[in-house]
């Protein structure tokens, strides 16, 4: 995600990490294991062709993990977004009738550039592959997509796709947040959130893939960052003053990650991608007509 960042055509996982949670100790690995109740392979990259020839058909529902690569403070790594995005909608994939395609890693993040390793592409060519991608979709039968966001920087320009999308009736596209979809939760475990590499996206790395979180470097990171927003000038007379992450943190964390346990990690894990099950269902089930818009109101007469 992107502290301070706001986010063109037309429409429970047995992760079987349980017990290993509850004693406080995890197996290294590098992807998240959603195998323990999965329903059948949805992603769509792992089939051949006469599979999917035989499984796409209009009122499909794809699930597109997007996220970025940027400096997520000293202790998380640069995948931290993409890794979350990826997670969570192969976990909604597996639970439900929804395909997964290939994750998008890299999105708008040039607010983070004075940070060594983070990558970004401009707003108008992120949008731009991003609808072709959807309207590649759309060729193939999927005419409804979840953008699985887990980036604040992605958020504007995913729904201005959306938008143009909808209003040439080719997909029904919509941006979804994960931590927008459990605010309440959010804000009931952790006290000092953060916008941006603080506890809520610690928490999720830790439960995705502990092994890359530096549980060394998670007091620097809460020191040396900004822990309080109000502790800051970033908003100054109803106006945000600040363009670049570095100008609020020094180490680019937001909020105190010491702050996760993995109790809270699993459960934060669980009720996101429970709401990403929920709103694919949704999606699912609409009619076709009740998707798109209507047509033009025509002046009644006097």
């Amino acid at each position: 995600m992107v502290a301070g960042s706001a986010g063109g055509h037309k429409k429970g996982v047995d992760t079987g990490q349980t017990e290993r949670v509850r004693a406080g100790r995890f197996r290294r690995r590098r992807r998240f294991d959603t195998s323990g109740r999965r329903r059948r392979d949805m992603y769509l990259a792992d089939h051949t062709w006469p599979e999917l020839g035989d499984a796409l058909s209009p009122g499909s529902v794809a699930l597109v993990p997007l996220g970025s690569t940027e400096q997520h403070g000293p202790h998380l790594p640069l995948a931290t977004d993409h890794l979350i995005a990826e997670a969570l909608a192969t976990a909604a994939a597996d639970r439900s009738d929804a395909f997964r395609t290939p994750t998008i890693n890299v999105g708008v993040s040039p607010h983070h550039r004075q940070f060594p390793g983070t990558m970004w592409v401009d707003p108008p060519e992120f949008r731009d592959y991003v609808e072709s991608f959807s309207r590649n979709l759309a060729y193939h039968g999927i005419d409804r997509v979840v953008f699985v966001n887990a980036h604040g920087g992605n958020v504007q320009h995913l729904r201005e796709v959306g938008r143009r999308l909808h209003e040439d009736e080719v997909a029904y596209a919509v941006e979804w947040m994960w931590d927008e979809s459990i605010p309440e939760l959010v804000d009931e475990l952790f006290e000092r959130n953060g916008p941006h590499a603080g506890p809520k996206e610690t928490a999720m790395i830790t439960h995705i893939a502990p092994d890359l979180v530096r549980e060394d470097r998670l007091e620097d990171a809460r020191d040396g960052g900004l822990v309080d927003l109000d502790d800051s000038d970033a908003v100054v007379h109803g106006a945000r003053t600040f363009y670049d992450s570095i100008d609020n943190s020094a180490n680019g964390a937001f909020g105190d990650p010491t702050d996760v346990t993995p109790e809270k990690s699993e459960r934060l894990f669980e009720a996101a991608a429970d709401q990403l099950v929920q709103l694919a269902e949704w999606i699912g089930d609409r009619d076709r007509d009740e998707l798109f818009p209507e047509p033009r109101v025509e002046r009644e007469d006097a």
